[in-house]
């Protein structure tokens, strides 16, 4: 049965999306003024497709089966991971830094404005792969538990 708590989470999810996609717009409007517009031009992207990411798992949010604490964790990992990889990226876009990632024309800057790029990649990339599997699961649980009521 889903909790008021569940309900509540799903909306936060979907304006969270929302926020994210307006944002990763805004950023789109700024590509051709960042010191990497490769990076700008990813970052626009990020914000879309992690907006739309949480948009989705928002409207399927209130079918998983999980106690309170698995979607908790969940749910906090999920805003994190959306919002530190937007930063991230938008930030070596402005500073034109990021060595972690050279494909989109990072290069290596300033020790402190590195790290915490590099930090917030590895955590949001952890974040965002723990909670896709608790959403996996508790959809999965929420599948059989549909299965046994045919």
């Amino acid at each position: 049965m889903t909790s008021t708590c569940q309900i509540k989470q799903s909306i936060w999810l979907i304006i969270a999306g929302l926020a994210l996609i307006f944002l990763g717009l805004v950023i789109g409007l700024f590509v051709p003024n960042m010191a990497n517009p490769r990076m700008a031009l990813s970052a626009h992207i990020e914000g879309i497709m992690n907006g739309l990411l949480l948009m989705a798992i928002g409207l399927i949010w209130k079918k998983l089966i999980f106690s309170k604490k698995y979607l908790h964790v969940a749910f906090l990992l999920l805003l994190y991971g959306g919002f530190a990889n937007l930063i991230a990226v938008t930030v070596a876009a402005i500073t034109g830094f990021g060595k972690m990632m050279p494909l989109a024309g990072g290069k290596p800057g300033s020790v402190w404005i590195d790290t915490t790029i590099g930090f917030l990649l590895v955590s949001l990339a952890l974040s965002m792969l723990t909670a896709v599997l608790i959403v996996m699961i508790g959809f999965y649980k929420h599948q059989q538990a549909f299965n046994k009521i045919e």
